[in-house]
């Protein structure tokens, strides 16, 4: 076995454990709970653009459980990073703009983890691998 070969593995292995991780933190952390106590949450959920909680809601739940479930398999992963993303920056800039950076600590490592997706696809280990041409790199 190559040196190449050895490498390109681990850096296949690393993606995949920074998708996985990532998405799960989030789906487990933050999009199933609002997606289990709905009800509860309509009236916990902070409203920025005024499009009303249960939109604002449904968006966030998209954004928190349907993308991590797509990063974690690697299908669309890149596209899929981008409502994260947005959420987060958002929540981060927006929402809670009188957080230190201490107190959102774990949204902005969240912001690099899905960054770095972004910027490096899901690799090799990735469901995404079996899509036809451009799907197979968004």
């Amino acid at each position: 076995m190559s040196y190449s070969t050895v490498d390109d593995r681990a850096q296949d292995l690393g993606l995949l454990f920074l998708r996985a991780s990532g998405a799960l933190f989030l789906l487990f952390v933050h999009g199933l709970p609002k997606l289990l106590n709905f009800k509860a949450q309509l009236s916990l959920i902070e409203d920025p653009f005024h499009l009303g909680a249960p939109l604002t809601l449904s968006m966030a739940i998209f954004a928190e459980v349907l993308c991590p479930l797509l990063i974690l398999t690697g299908v669309l992963a890149r596209i899929a990073c981008l409502p994260i993303l947005f959420l987060l920056l958002v929540a981060l800039v927006v929402v809670h703009s009188d957080w230190s950076v201490d107190q959102g600590q774990f949204g902005w490592l969240l912001i690099i983890i899905f960054t770095s997706v972004l910027i490096a696809g899901p690799g090799r280990l990735a469901l995404n691998i079996r899509l036809p041409g451009a799907l197979r790199y968004a």
